[in-house]
């Protein structure tokens, strides 16, 4: 009987360490093994976790994860007096509180078993192992029952788990950066043997996946091109899209460039040595980060200071492209030979005539050698004409002729989760899902406007990673929402103070704005929403696991 609950509570108490793990590893693997994002979210928390890890540790330490029973099973004392059974069942149960608590659930961006993550497992066993080892040499050099110290060896552990990954992530830090030094070295050289290859590399705030994608169709009427998928933006993603999918055939590499840290776009532009280059747009996003907006114009200009330097070894044409309707961009012009697009009047590569409908958008092209025509896309909205222009401009540039731009143009597909339009019978989702900044909740809301005699619904956890600037973004955000949207749903009633009052201030009815605990119950609720005519409904950021 003693050995049985014995057995229960070792069964258990290896199952939380092991969910316990894999929660905070992949909270961790969510904040790209930084440690800033990491602890913003420990401190996010920090509350809802720590009073579990406390009952756990107090349990397991000051009652002594029944040691009594253990000592009373080599003593061969086979009775379980009342108390202590009690005991040692509410211990297990508090164990499987915490095991219930780290179940893994659905999660928005999945955990992935990668090498690091398992070089990662083996690093938390190795503690595991040298603080029993610790907690042995303890027992044997003092009065102290070895047992006790073992279990209060275990209740720390177990209390210090996100402790336990962190130090893990640091004491692996050595080993990680010699191997992501192999693969980027094996990237440079299949680079390099690649002769002939031309690299467009594109960076921005916003729009530098949507311009990757049209870019990289454009492109295909003429050329073999590979692009780095989906949002690959960091130097281990593009290293990993080079070794895995570069081809000999491929005779163009369009490659996305993000940033959320100072000389981010340097250890990028140091990998692939880009021959041209695209900067989308500059604009108050991951603020927490670059701490100034200074450091944001910095780092965005890194890719066109990349391509000027190459330009300056190989004496070749090497291009840079700009946003001109970017207003920070016009401030901060530091190249005089970069080609502007835009919409507006000045820029070298121009849309103008814009119409747009629920079928999409038409515009007129003007490039600067003075030859013009008119343009259609499925895509609806000013902001896609901008960046199908960014695309335009490049592709021309790099010799696609006008008529297989406009073919290419027809072609241009949207982006996933970036204002995607997709309609479910009478309801049309504008799915801007995907991370949020303040000009491009801007734009989101503009094309929701767009849409006239249908209920406007926007559906959004708010912006993150605005620094000290969060709140006063989010709440802009509220009062523009409140101008154009006929029902708010805001998912997270803490991250979405500043868009509530907002919309308040602007005098939007308290009676159709409504705050949700989960996106599960906000989808829900826009569904349910009696609207009497046809809905439109803004998805505007869905923030990942690691925002709560």
């Amino acid at each position: 009987m003693n050995i049985a609950i014995i057995v229960i509570q070792a069964v258990i108490f290896i199952a939380a360490v092991i969910l316990g793990l894999r929660y905070y590893t992949h909270m961790l693997q969510l904040s790209s093994y930084q440690f800033q994002g990491y602890f913003r979210f420990l401190k996010s928390v920090a509350v809802k976790y720590g009073i579990i890890h406390l009952c756990v540790f107090g349990l397991l330490v000051l009652n002594g994860f029944s040691s009594e029973v253990l000592l009373n099973t080599v003593s061969g004392i086979s009775e379980i007096r009342p108390a202590l059974f009690l005991r040692a069942i509410g211990e297990a149960l508090v164990l499987l509180a915490f095991v219930i608590a780290y179940k893994p659930g659905d999660a928005k961006k999945k955990f992935v078993v990668t090498d690091r993550v398992k070089r990662l497992f083996v690093t938390y066993g190795i503690l595991f192992a040298v603080s029993i080892l610790i907690s042995v040499i303890y027992a044997q050099r003092s009065a102290e029952c070895g047992v006790n110290a073992l279990v209060t060896l275990m209740g720390i552990y177990l209390m210090l788990l996100p402790l336990v990954v962190a130090l893990s992530n640091l004491i692996n830090k050595p080993v990680e950066k010699r191997i992501s030094k192999w693969y980027i070295d094996d990237a440079k050289r299949i680079l390099k043997e690649h002769e002939g290859l031309r690299i467009v590399g594109i960076t921005g705030s916003f729009g530098k996946t949507s311009v990757k994608y049209y870019l990289t169709t454009l492109l295909s009427e003429k050329y073999r091109v590979l692009m780095t998928p989906e949002s690959f933006n960091t130097p281990m993603g593009i290293v990993r899209t080079i070794r895995e999918h570069m081809q000999p055939t491929h005779e163009i590499f369009v490659c996305e460039m993000g940033a959320r840290h100072l000389h981010d776009i340097k250890e990028i532009t140091d990998i692939v040595h880009p021959d041209d280059g695209i900067l989308t747009s500059i604009g108050y996003q991951h603020l927490e980060t670059f701490h100034s907006l200074e450091n944001i114009v910095s780092t965005k200009y890194e890719l066109l200071d990349a391509v000027e330097e190459k330009s300056r070894e190989d004496k070749g044409e090497h291009l840079k492209f700009v946003n001109g309707d970017n207003e920070i961009i016009r401030a901060n012009m530091k190249y005089k030979d970069a080609i502007t697009y835009g919409l507006s009047e000045g820029c070298e590569f121009r849309a103008t005539d814009i119409k747009v409908t629920s079928a999409g958008t038409s515009f007129t092209v003007t490039t600067p050698d003075g030859e013009s025509g008119e343009f259609n896309t499925k895509l609806v909205g000013r902001h896609n004409v901008e960046n199908i222009m960014g695309a335009i401009a490049a592709a021309y540039k790099m010799g696609v002729p006008m008529n297989k731009l406009k073919m290419g143009v027809r072609r241009i597909q949207s982006v996933p989760h970036r204002l995607e339009l997709v309609k479910h019978g009478a309801v049309s989702i504008l799915d801007d899902a995907y991370n949020s900044n303040p000009s491009g909740a801007k734009v989101a809301l503009e094309t929701l406007d767009l849409f006239e005699n249908k209920v406007k619904i926007l559906v959004t956890p708010g912006m993150v990673e605005l620094g000290a600037k969060e709140d006063e973004y989010n709440k802009e955000f509220g009062e523009q929402a409140a101008k154009v949207c006929d029902y708010i749903i805001l998912v997270g009633e803490k991250n979405t103070k500043a868009i509530k009052k907002g919309a308040e201030e602007a005098g939007f009815a308290t009676d159709k704005l409504f705050v949700k605990n989960t996106l599960t119950e906000a989808t829900q609720l826009m569904y349910e929403l009696e609207a009497g005519k046809e809905k439109v409904i803004l998805l505007e950021n869905d923030l990942p696991d690691n925002y709560t």
